[in-house]
């Protein structure tokens, strides 16, 4: 069955009828092109001859990002190639790239020229920081690093800005075809990594994740335990949530910041398998996600 993203199921379809050609590789544009693919969009994707490196290190992730996306091989080098793509270009509403500003000035791929040539054409670039910064190299790594997201030596369970930037790159999809609708021609949009980075991390600069943050640690119902076989994620913030949690624990106070709150709780879920804990989840109608260790 399709899934419930698919446009079968998504009588919006909010792109459906627009066309995009998609030169970038990796991560951040192909998930980019997978979600306007989603939302109705027809996605061409242009690869080197060498491919795309996500096809050679982890050919399965490739696979699920360019499912129903058509690929072909173009050379943008060669003249061959750069007449491919610019009648592909000719019929396409939105160019989707992820180089460097340099590498797009030498393919003649900078907006100046490109908008010249292809006055009703959008451009989404994704760039790892945006203005004067897009030349510096970089990855999801040091940019969720430059935004405080790299807490100790172990790497993101995640790559945040890579998937973060996809998200605000097919959002930029949607910001040009609505500029279109207002009979408004084609434009340019930088979409930078690191900006999703910060996005992401606003809840930790506003405090809310940092350890004494009600959901950083600070609060006892809103923390992760070992429990008898495995960890239990418990998610009890709210008050009628939180009492729920104490009276199954017998810990009379109600003082979720409280130091001998957190001991009390940690001490009773430590005893209790991940079986009992989510009878009683169900039972008291308590938010809580066992796994296994």
């Amino acid at each position: 069955m399709p899934s419930s993203a698919s446009p079968a199921n998504d009588h919006a379809a909010p792109l459906e009828g627009v066309r995009i050609v998609s030169l970038a590789l990796n991560l951040p544009g192909p998930a980019a092109l997978l979600r306007c693919r989603e939302m109705g969009a027809t996605c061409l994707k242009l690869e080197p001859p060498g491919g795309d490196p996500m096809g050679l290190y982890n050919r399965p992730a490739y696979a699920a990002l360019h499912a129903g996306i058509e690929i072909r091989t173009v050379d943008l080098k060669t003249e061959a190639g750069q007449q491919l793509l610019h009648a592909e270009l000719a019929a396409t509403d939105v160019l989707l790239t992820s180089f460097r500003p340099f590498a797009l000035g030498k393919l003649g791929l900078d907006w100046a020229t490109l908008h010249a040539r292809h006055p009703a054409l959008s451009q989404v670039a994704i760039v790892g920081a945006p203005g004067e910064r897009a030349e510096e190299p970089g990855h999801d790594l040091t940019y969720l690093a430059e935004s405080g997201l790299v807490t100790g030596t172990e790497l993101p369970p995640t790559l945040y800005a890579d998937m973060g930037g996809a998200l605000l790159a097919s959002e930029a999809v949607l910001k040009a075809m609505l500029r279109r609708s207002r009979k408004a021609g084609g434009a340019y949009f930088e979409v930078a990594l690191n900006a999703s980075a910060d996005w992401l991390a606003l809840p930790r600069t506003w405090g809310l994740t940092q350890p004494s943050g009600m959901v950083g640690g600070a609060h006892a119902g809103y923390r992760v335990y070992p429990c008898a076989d495995g960890r239990v994620a418990v998610a009890a913030l709210e008050p009628h949530f939180a009492a729920r949690l104490c009276e199954a624990a017998a810990i009379a106070s109600r003082d979720m910041t409280a130091p001998a709150t957190h001991e009390a709780l940690a001490a009773w879920l430590a005893t209790r398998t991940r079986a009992e804990l989510e009878a009683m989840s169900r039972t008291r109608d308590v938010p809580l996600l066992t796994m296994a260790s």
